[in-house]
C-alpha cells in the first residue's frame, strides 16, 4: 500500500471519496454537492489549508483523511489560536480493521505538530469513535451547533 498526499490532480478522486464518505454514516445523498465539493477542494488544496492523505492499493484509492487548519481568537488555553480539524477519514469497507485509519491519523498529528498547531478537534461517526478514542481523542461538551436554513 502506498501512502501520499493528494494534490489538485486528485479532486475528482476526492470528491468520491467525500460522497461515499457520507453515505456510509448514513446521510442520505438528496442534493447534488459535486460543484461545492470541488470548489472546496481546488480552494484549500491551493492555499494550504486542507492536506488530504490518500492511501492506495494497486492504484486503487482504499482509503483517506485530511486536517483543516483554521484560525481563531487567541486564548489563554491556545495562544496562537490556531486549531487543527481532523475530516474525510473514510476506509473502503473491504480493508477496514486493518490499522489504515490509525496510521493516516498518525499522518494527519504528525501533519498538525509539524505546523505547530497545539489543538485537534475533529467530529467521529459511530463507526470512527473507536479509532479516535483509542488514539487518545477524549470526548468534550465544549461546542453547541445551530443550523440555519
Amino acid at each position: 500500500m502506498k501512502y501520499r498526499k493528494a494534490n489538485i490532480d486528485d479532486i475528482d478522486k476526492l470528491v468520491e471519496l467525500r460522497k461515499k464518505q457520507l453515505v456510509d454514516e448514513g446521510i442520505e445523498p438528496n442534493i447534488d454537492i459535486d460543484r461545492e465539493l470541488y470548489v472546496f477542494f481546488k480552494n484549500k488544496l491551493s492555499d494550504g489549508t486542507l492536506i488530504q492523505w490518500l492511501v492506495e492499493d494497486n492504484k486503487e484509492i482504499i482509503a483517506c483523511g485530511a486536517v483543516i487548519f483554521y484560525e481563531f481568537p487567541p486564548c489563554y488555553t491556545n495562544k496562537t489560536g490556531k486549531k487543527a480539524y481532523i475530516t474525510n477519514m473514510y476506509t473502503n469497507e473491504n480493508y477496514r480493521g486493518q490499522g489504515i485509519a490509525t496510521k493516516l491519523l498518525t499522518k494527519l498529528v504528525d501533519e498538525v505538530k509539524i505546523s505547530g498547531i497545539s489543538q485537534i478537534w475533529l467530529g467521529a461517526s459511530k463507526m470512527g469513535r473507536p479509532v479516535y478514542k483509542k488514539f487518545g481523542f477524549m470526548e468534550t461538551d465544549v461546542f453547541l451547533e445551530l443550523n440555519i436554513f
